[in-house]
């Protein structure tokens, strides 16, 4: 039995460094749909409070970098898709100026869902990539 085991994860783990090797030959625009899960990741991890609004922005300015490379990368293949990250993106950047300047209870829950709107444009944006990816 313990044979059997051993072999089995012999096997899964060439399974596994096999589609590590596949992933090295993916299109361009997959590492760069990487960058920008990362990147919203990193947005939504942030503390939606008075002081978090700081790592807020400066997680959407990386964000918004990363988009602009998914874009260059994708061309129009995922424009609508792209599109509606930027605007859930650009939204969240007014919400967020607008939490930084009266910081209240309102202007900070208007943050939180404009992050999970965010949230759902990048998951839209992968299961549209995920025939590519």
């Amino acid at each position: 039995m313990r044979r059997h085991a051993t072999r089995s994860a012999a096997a899964l783990l060439v399974v596994l460094a096999l589609a590590g090797c596949a992933d090295d030959n993916q299109p361009a625009v997959c590492d760069s749909l990487d960058a920008v899960r990362n990147s919203a990741d990193h947005v939504r991890d942030a503390n939606v409070s008075e002081n978090g609004l700081s790592q807020v922005r400066t997680s959407l300015d990386q964000l918004k970098l990363d988009l602009q490379q998914l874009g260059t990368d994708a061309k129009t293949q995922f424009e609508p898709q792209v599109t509606a990250v930027k605007t859930a993106a650009d939204q969240l950047t007014t919400s967020v100026s607008a939490a930084k300047a009266d910081p209240t209870a309102a202007t900070l829950a208007v943050v939180s869902d404009a992050i999970d709107s965010l949230g759902s444009a990048v998951n839209n944006l992968g299961d549209a990539m995920a025939d590519t990816c």
